[in-house]
């Protein structure tokens, strides 16, 4: 029932600020077996795991994919997030302006880039054209703001972001929201990893604006979820099948790397993947890959929430939720972490 992965926060728990240290956050170490938390910070990641496991990360950059600006004509208000690329070369973007302007209307942002809108695939869909030229990761780079979640600031970018709102090993741009759970990871634990004979694997997958949306139904299966594009590659494969053969485990770096593993795993067994994937994970649930988990703390009713809770178990993530609450553990996207073990 999707009601169960409901809560009440207290407003000041939401993170505004990610910790002064990305390994600095507060992780809580989810035990399935011995149903057993433990409170420790990221930086002990490393002996958490054991010697043979490997880390799978999602490589994913995120865009500068807000855009905020005003009609040209009559300086009315206006902001967007980029979503995509259509067929025809136009930009996609969720817009909001309190009019309905006619197509052919010329927005400028606070940046000086110019766009004309040329259709709508929903009201609040445009179709939107560039007045420069350039791919959308460098006219978005040159103009575009961090598109940070709401609950942050208001959306509201600040020079720091630039950096803390990306993973240190991003590479693969794509993502209009940051991999989260990856965010606490810095050279010194990677290193740390390293010499613990733990090895590391990437996938990407990149974030769409879906990932936010919440469960309105309470049966989850009558919930259509949003589909991304993700890619597994025959070396990630390769290192995985390696892991397995050894008695490793395969440690997820969020619910998207999780989400990736198991639909490359789809529909019988690993292999190389690249396309779209529309798969929602939700008890009961047979992973196939995913061992162990690293994940932030999500919002309620959100199919991430249901993700974690077809690993940990529903029952026990609603402890660890409570546990977490009480202690007063930093949630959402700038927030603290979970490590989900066997």
């Amino acid at each position: 029932m999707t009601s169960f992965f409901d809560y009440h926060l207290l407003e000041h728990l939401i993170a505004q600020h990610p910790a002064a240290e990305r390994d600095a956050a507060r992780l809580l170490v989810v035990r399935r077996t011995a149903r057993a938390l433990e409170h420790r910070t990221f930086r002990d990641l490393p002996d958490l795991l054991s010697s043979g496991d490997l880390v799978v990360l999602n490589d994913t950059r995120v865009l500068p994919a807000r855009l905020v600006g005003r009609r040209e004509s009559t300086g009315g208000k206006w902001e967007s997030l980029f979503l995509r690329v259509v067929e025809s070369g136009l930009w996609e973007m969720l817009a909001q302006t309190r009019s309905y302007p006619e197509l052919g209307t010329t927005f400028v942002t606070d940046t000086n880039l110019r766009l004309v809108l040329r259709g709508r695939t929903t009201d609040r869909h445009w179709l939107m054209e560039p007045q420069e030229s350039g791919t959308p990761p460098e006219l978005l780079a040159r103009y575009g703001h961090i598109p940070l979640p709401p609950y942050i600031r208001k959306g509201q970018e600040e020079d720091s972001d630039r950096e803390r709102y990306q993973t240190v090993y991003a590479n693969a741009t794509g993502s209009v929201a940051a991999p989260t759970a990856g965010l606490h990871f810095t050279p010194s634990v990677f290193e740390r990893l390293a010499a613990r004979g733990i090895g590391t694997a990437r996938v990407t997958l990149h974030v769409g604006l879906g990932t936010f949306a919440p469960v309105k139904a309470d049966d989850p299966t009558k919930h259509v979820i949003h589909a991304e594009w993700c890619e597994v590659t025959q070396s990630a494969v390769d290192a995985i099948r390696a892991t397995k053969e050894r008695g490793g485990r395969v440690v997820a770096i969020g619910t998207t790397t999780t989400r990736t593993l198991e639909s490359a795993a789809r529909p019988d067994s690993l292999r190389p993947f690249c396309g779209e994937t529309a798969l929602f994970i939700h008890e009961p649930f047979e992973f196939r890959v995913v061992d162990a988990l690293v994940t932030n703390f999500h919002l309620p009713r959100t199919t991430l929430l249901l993700l974690v809770g077809a690993l940990a178990g529903s029952e026990l993530l609603h402890q660890a939720y409570a546990e977490a609450v009480l202690r007063e553990y930093r949630f959402f996207s700038y927030g603290d972490a979970m490590l989900v073990l066997g």
